[in-house]
């Protein structure tokens, strides 16, 4: 096996162009952890606020990733042999240890998740992180066939993600974007209603407003769904596209008597309690049922031109990383 590799190394805090592809050791297996052959990773703005240097607790130099998927390459757990194919989510990848930007990567064992598919590695690897976050975030709604759902942050993978099950499992959908040439993409992904949010008032087709929020904006806009929302309502951030914090939240004052307010986040998935939703999701996925929603591919030499275009907003649905390069 290869003792080198080649890993997209955030050397410190800043722009793109602080992540440099190096060649790098190899990691060494250690007990509990198995070492991963990268064929893919979906690329996520929470590593482009860590590389902006927003994660207080990441050390510097790192390798970025919160997911990745692949074949085992040595195993230190029998339940997963050599030649497994695998995904791994969180669960501190690409901040406490190396994550996901690398040829190899590894991994604790209880983070790999074993996924059955015949699916092209780029198909496979925009699913888990964004699939997984966006189902979990459906079920804290408590999302019902019949419901009437709005996305907001409609254009990221998470919220192409959500439409393409909500629209699956019968539910109106409505979401938001703020680039009306991406109304194509969230059609195409299951939306009835596309919503230009300019910034004002945002106005739903629906009179008494959308029986559920998934707010994938999050600080900026979570005030503001709550007073979308009917009342008797759930709104779930699910995302931090704008930041992560609500200043000056009054609960009483914001929240609207009977209306709930829940969150979701993806650690809750990692490893084997998400592996049974991911396989359902790779078997939607190979039936055509749910879309994978890429954007664009990206090898790892296009690292930097990759976060660029996520931090100009360009992307409408997931930008994935092939360290072999793009097919």
């Amino acid at each position: 096996m290869d003792t080198t590799m080649r890993a997209a190394v955030c050397v410190r805090p800043g722009g793109p162009d602080v992540l440099e592809v190096r060649e790098l050791p190899v990691p060494g297996v250690r007990q509990g952890w198995s070492l991963v052959r990268v064929m893919g990773a979906g690329l996520n703005r929470s590593e482009l606020r860590t590389r902006q240097g927003h994660s207080p607790s990441v050390r510097f130099p790192r390798v970025l990733g919160i997911e990745c998927v692949g074949v085992v390459a040595t195993s230190t757990d029998p339940s997963l042999p050599e030649g497994t194919t695998v995904a791994a989510v969180m669960g501190e990848m690409g901040r406490a240890f190396d994550g996901g930007y690398a040829e190899y990567v590894l991994l604790p064992n209880p983070l790999l998740m074993p996924v059955t598919t015949t699916l092209p590695w780029e198909v496979l690897a925009a699913l888990p992180e964004t699939y997984l976050t966006a189902q979990g975030a459906l079920d804290a709604l408590d999302l019902r066939p019949g419901g009437r759902l709005l996305i907001r942050g409609g254009t990221s993978s998470v919220g192409m993600a959500a439409a393409s099950i909500a629209h699956g499992h019968g539910v109106e959908v409505a979401a938001t974007t703020r680039r009306l040439e991406k109304a194509g993409g969230l059609t195409a992904a299951g939306v009835d209603h596309v919503l230009l949010d300019e910034g004002g008032p945002l106005h739903t087709p629906w009179s008494e407003g959308p029986s559920h929020v998934l707010d994938l904006v999050g600080a900026s806009t979570a005030v503001s769904s709550l007073r979308l929302v009917r009342r008797g309502g759930t709104v779930c951030v699910a995302g931090s596209l704008s930041g992560w914090l609500i200043r000056d939240f009054e609960p009483i004052a914001m929240i609207p008597s009977g209306t709930r307010l829940t969150a979701f986040h993806s650690d809750d998935v990692k490893g084997g309690a998400g592996t049974a939703t991911l396989e359902r999701v790779v078997r939607n996925v190979e039936a055509g049922v749910y879309r994978p929603n890429i954007d664009r591919v990206f090898g790892l030499d296009g690292i930097a031109a990759a976060h660029r275009y996520m931090e100009d907003n360009l992307a409408a649905g997931k930008v994935v990383m092939l360290p072999g390069g793009a097919s």
